[in-house]
Formats: structure tokens, C-alpha cells, sequence
């Protein structure tokens, strides 16, 4: 009998290890990536680092298929080239392929920015490419991939899942603010002191964060939160931090010492802070506070439920989104060349030049775990994706991060391009308002019809 069982798994090329499926593994990493002092951030020079610094956080889920990874990152932003390059190198560490790495960043705006297409384009033109600097990137994401490297024999067997939520309190708010009868009133970001917009209702938002927790028997492996928000509280400091989803994240990690926290940013293009937050340094901790309240809260009502690793399984579905057709390539070029660029500078102008030069796909996927479905979304996209994505499934546990691939900048509703708003003109969006049915038709593929 076992001799024909061995002839069986020669003649159809299955491996033994594939035959026999063992259990679900995971293995986790924590990397710092806060460049140098003197290194160049997104706005300013870096002065210092923060007590916390910048971290590269995930985890390597390893079961019937390739890898799984899923890595967040505390920078602005990943792009292009850019994306690539760094999603390239934690595949071939983690044994696995790029289209299994969901990698995202934080958008804490006192970090790096990581798109060497548009450092191409500033130098084809002459330009200092500023932060976009490849030497300040590059050499972290060779010390992520080693670490990531290095973790893999420290995988443990993943007996159970959990999944948790609960609301977060005075954190959220909607940026973009409207009257009773629908009128845009004004834009209020992430730090507002105008009174009558801070006065304002909190609009749409997703008030909930979602926990999902990997366990060893009793003990946690990583704990996994999503929440929707701009992660801004004050910024343009000089010194490299990972504000406060940075330090909520680390006051949760206090509370269970045991499981690395990794967090995720969801759908929080059009959420931020606004109606909670004027700017004062003090209100940092605050938020912080509220986060870690609603993360602790979340995990402590975490239900488990056991898995193995036929319960994990990735899915994919590639998305070409379309420019918007405000973005004219020849006259950006023009204004590159000419030394010019949009109202807030060159490095704008060679960033939208950066994706109408890109081939525009995207990989859009979904983590399937047992109950629960975590979809991984690019750019700062609008919170009605994340409710919408909910809503479909109602009889599983859906998660979203989003900030994945930052090229197209915000992604807003079809609607909302009619509007007015920062985050849907052609200086902030890089995408059609046509992206809105494309992105929605992958999440109802990836997720799967809604119950009857």
C-alpha cells in the first residue's frame, strides 16, 4: 500500500509535504527603518529619530501554498518602482512570490517616502530628487528583507485565530464636511482649528476597529488591528515618529507583552482627526490613548476559533485603473523641464507624471482565514470602500488595509469627483472617477457573493 502511495505521488509530481499537510505557521518580524539623521523625510531634513523611531512590522504565514506575508511599514508612502523593488525583496526572502506579499504603509507624515520612478523622473530632468533619494530607502529595505530572512526558523505552529472589534471613541471624523443639504462647508484635515468645522457632526466614518489574532494554544503569536484614519496628529517636526497609531501600538503591546502588534491603516482616505484634534503637541498622547483604548477593548473580546492550514488561502485579482483625465503627461513634462511644477512644487508635478508613466495595474487581494477576510487596497482611499466591503459579507469577519500601493494617490467615490474636496482634485487623485466600479468589482469578486 505504501509503496503504490509513493508511485502515485512520483507519477502526478506532488511532493510528500504537500500530501501530508502539516499545520499553519507563523513567523513574525519587527525591523527599524527610520533612516539616518541628516536623511531627508518627506517634507523636512530628519533631525533625529523618536523615542519609538520608524518600524517595519508583519508577519510570514506559512501553510499548503507559498508564503503569505503581510507587512506594514510607518512611511507616507510606497510607490512604483518603488513598491516593487520593496515587495520584490520580502518575497524572495520569505521564499514566496510578490504577488503574495501584502505590503502597505502607515502614512505617518514625519517619515520617508519610498517611489524611485518619480526619483527617475526628477533626475532625467535635472531636478534634485529630494526625498525621493533611493540611498535613504534602499538600504532599509535590504534590512527588512534580512530580517524577515532571519525570522523564518522561529515559525511556530498557529493553533487558533481570533477576531475582535470594538468602537473607537473622539479619533475619527470625516475631512470633507457638508451642510444638511448636502453643500460642501469646508475641508477639515487631520489637525483643524476652525471652530465651526470642528463643531461639525463626525460624517461617515468606520468607527470600529477589527483585531485579528494568531495564537499558539493560549498564546498570541501577532495581534493584527485595522483602523480608518489619517494617522496625523502634528507633523513637519524634523524628528522621525510614528505619531499616534505608532504609539497606541505600542501602549496595546504594553498591555499583552506576548504576540507582535502589527497595525494597519484602512480606508481613512477621506478620515482624519479634524473634529477632535487643533494641532497642540498634547493631543497626541491623547489620541494614542483613544486608539489603544479601542484596540485593548477589541482584543479583550476577542472569540477563537481553531485553524489549520487548509483554512488559510490568498486570492488575487489585477486591476487597471485608469488616469484622471485631468493629468495631461505632455504638459507635466513641459513643466519639469522648464524647472516649474503644480502650486506646492516640482516633486507633486513628477509624482503624477510617475503614475501616468506607470502601467497603471494594481493586485488587489484578500486573505482568507478561516471566518475572517482581510482585503489589501492601494492608495488613500475613501472609507466608503471599507462599509461597503462589510456590508457584503455580513456572515464573515472583514478587515481592510489600505495605503498599499501609493501611486494613485486618493481614490475617491465616483461621486465624490463631482464634489469639491483636496482629496479628489487632480493635484491629490491620479485616478478616473471610473476606478470606483473596477475597485468595487475585485472586493465582490474576492469576497464572494453575500449570503441569501
Amino acid at each position: 500500500m505504501l509503496r503504490c502511495f509513493l508511485t502515485l505521488l512520483f507519477c502526478t509530481g506532488l511532493s510528500l509535504a504537500n500530501a501530508v499537510a502539516g499545520p499553519l505557521r507563523a513567523a513574525v518580524f519587527d525591523c527599524d527603518v527610520t533612516p539616518a539623521p541628516g536623511s531627508l523625510l518627506v517634507y523636512d531634513p530628519m533631525i533625529r529619530a523618536g523615542e519609538l523611531g520608524l518600524r517595519c512590522r508583519g508577519v510570514v504565514l506559512i501553510g499548503q501554498e507559498g508564503p503569505i506575508v503581510l507587512c506594514a511599514v510607518d512611511w507616507i508612502g510606497i510607490a512604483n518602482e518603488g513598491f516593487t523593488e520593496f515587495r520584490e525583496a520580502i518575497a524572495q526572502a520569505a521564499g514566496t512570490e510578490p504577488q503574495r506579499v501584502a505590503l502597505h504603509s502607515l502614512h505617518q507624515h514625519d517619515s520617508p517616502i519610498c517611489d524611485y520612478t518619480t526619483e527617475r523622473i526628477l533626475r532625467e530632468t535635472g531636478a534634485d530628487p529630494g526625498p525621493f533619494r533611493a540611498e535613504i530607502t534602499r538600504p532599509l529595505i535590504q534590512r527588512v528583507a534580512d530580517t524577515i530572512r532571519a525570522a523564518l526558523p522561529g515559525a511556530v505552529e498557529v493553533t487558533h485565530l481570533g477576531w475582535g472589534e470594538a468602537a473607537v471613541q473622539e479619533v475619527a471624523s470625516n475631512r470633507r464636511v457638508f451642510d444638511a443639504a448636502g453643500k460642501f462647508i469646508g475641508q477639515r484635515f487631520t489637525a483643524c482649528k476652525d471652530p465651526v468645522l470642528r463643531a461639525a457632526p463626525e460624517g461617515l466614518i468606520d468607527p470600529m476597529i477589527k483585531v485579528l489574532s494568531l495564537w499558539k494554544g493560549d498564546q498570541p503569536v501577532a495581534v493584527l488591528s485595522y483602523f480608518a484614519t489619517h494617522p496625523q496628529s502634528y507633523y513637519r517636526t524634523g524628528v522621525a515618529n510614528p505619531d499616534f497609531p505608532g504609539i497606541a501600538r505600542f501602549l496595546r503591546g504594553q498591555s499583552v507583552p506576548a504576540g507582535l502588534h502589527v497595525h494597519f491603516c484602512g480606508a481613512g482616505g477621506n478620515i482624519g482627526a479634524g473634529k477632535y484634534n487643533d494641532g497642540a503637541p498634547e493631543n497626541r498622547t491623547v489620541l494614542a490613548q483613544r486608539l489603544a483604548d479601542g484596540m485593548t477593548r477589541a482584543f479583550a473580546s476577542t472569540k477563537k476559533e481553531t485553524v489549520t492550514a487548509e483554512d488559510a488561502g490568498w486570492d488575487m485579482v489585477p486591476v487597471e485603473l485608469p488616469a484622471n483625465p485631468a493629468l495631461d503627461e505632455e504638459a507635466l513634462e513641459m513643466a519639469l523641464l522648464a524647472g516649474k511644477g503644480r502650486p506646492d512644487g516640482i516633486l507633486g508635478t513628477a509624482m503624477q507624471l510617475a503614475w501616468l508613466r506607470s502601467s497603471h495595474k494594481i493586485e488587489v487581494s484578500c486573505l482568507r482565514l478561516g471566518s475572517t477576510r482581510v482585503l489589501h487596497l492601494p492608495g488613500e482611499l475613501f472609507v466608503e470602500y471599507q462599509l461597503a466591503a462589510a456590508a457584503r459579507r455580513p456572515d464573515l469577519h472583514v478587515a481592510m488595509a489600505a495605503y498599499g500601493e501609493y501611486g494613485p494617490g486618493y481614490i475617491g467615490t465616483a461621486k465624490s469627483y463631482g464634489e469639491e474636496g483636496y482629496e479628489v482634485k487632480p493635484t491629490s487623485s491620479f485616478v478616473a472617477p471610473e476606478s470606483e466600479a473596477i475597485l468595487t468589482a475585485a472586493i465582490h469578486q474576492l469576497l464572494g457573493a453575500p449570503p441569501r
